[in-house]
């Protein structure tokens, strides 16, 4: 870690200490990564006495309970919320300020009075915060979190050890991703022994899957084409399948490790540069998740054209639109 990394880390600590109430904020319908991080800051706030409010929007209370404070944390704001209560905002795992549901009130701030630090591992999209910790080599923003706490000298105790191994499994698809380095599978090897029930994570992330989720599998495999012209990996799930597969009128958005998983699957297909699944949400929208292991590719520079965003191997983008079927394949919308 270079110096003026280390200076930001420590100048975040010193303005968590000075503050009086703390929002600790992350991206709609928040996947492992991201709670595991908000749960990393409650443990540390918390442990300092101090206010704060957690909110991450649409958060899944049943896919998430068994990370540590994943309970405190609101998926709506509770009545009565003003943002101008609060000295300091932490902004994790969000780099786009429209994913937090509170960009009117993170532009509008009087800054002198609300001072924002993020914390990530994407490449910025949005520059709104006063200090930003970024790190988009690392795998997890639970990774950038594992060493601002070990700069701060702050212990990492059994909480702290389940929710950084959580986030870092997650986000690194169990090792398999290639974003995960040397140092990746030493932080994981230090969490368990420092306490981290590896088979209760196993158990949450990788063997809970139910019967909707293997459809949905299914279905993206069928669909799966190699469009030999740009060498991607290409799948759709429409709305009606994913209809059909929940036997419902649709999948909440929450379930996005669903999805996930699946595209983070169909990465590992050989001969192609990058996977693209395409998904239809009930609201009119199209959602697509990006991955590649091609190591001279970056495909966030792909999903940054149509106002996306993410990391070099893993990315994602939503636009207006409709998919339809034809005689090559699919047909997009728009």
């Amino acid at each position: 870690m270079n110096e003026e990394y280390l200076n930001y880390c420590r100048r975040a600590y010193q303005q968590i200490l000075a503050a009086d109430n703390i929002l600790i904020v992350s991206h709609l319908h928040p996947d492992i990564d991201a709670l595991s991080s908000v749960g990393i800051m409650i443990e540390l706030v918390e442990g300092l006495n101090k206010n704060y409010l957690a909110y991450a929007q649409n958060k899944d209370d049943n896919i998430f309970d068994f990370l540590p404070h994943a309970e405190r944390v609101h998926s709506k704001l509770p009545l009565g919320f003003s943002f101008n209560d609060y000295d300091l905002v932490l902004i994790l795992d969000c780099g786009a300020i429209n994913r937090t549901g509170l960009a009117e009130a993170l532009h509008n701030r009087n800054k002198s009075k609300i001072q924002v630090i993020e914390f990530d591992h994407h490449p910025p999209v949005d520059h709104f915060a006063d200090l930003e910790i970024r790190l988009p080599h690392l795998a997890s923003t639970t990774e950038v979190l594992y060493h601002f706490l070990k700069i701060n000298n702050i212990a990492i105790n059994k909480n702290l050890s389940n929710l950084l191994l959580s986030g870092i499994l997650a986000d690194t698809g169990n090792f398999l991703y290639p974003s995960t380095s040397e140092d990746t599978i030493n932080i994981a090897s230090e969490m368990l022994q420092s306490g981290a029930q590896l088979p209760k994570i196993f158990q949450n992330t990788l063997q809970n899957k139910n019967l909707t989720s293997m459809r949905l599998w299914g279905l993206a495999l069928k669909n799966l084409k190699v469009n030999s012209k740009y060498n991607l990996a290409v799948s759709v799930l429409t709305q009606e399948e994913i209809n059909e597969a929940t036997q419902a009128v649709g999948l909440d958005e929450a379930s996005n490790d669903i999805f996930g998983d699946i595209v983070g699957f169909l990465s590992n297909l050989g001969g192609v540069k990058g996977v693209i699944l395409f998904r239809e949400e009930s609201d009119g929208k199209i959602k697509a998740s990006l991955r590649t292991s091609d190591p001279a590719i970056d495909i966030s520079r792909l999903a940054a054209i149509f106002g996306g965003g993410g990391h070099a191997k893993a990315s994602g983008l939503v636009v207006k639109g409709k998919i339809n079927s034809s005689n090559d394949g699919w047909e997009f919308e728009y």
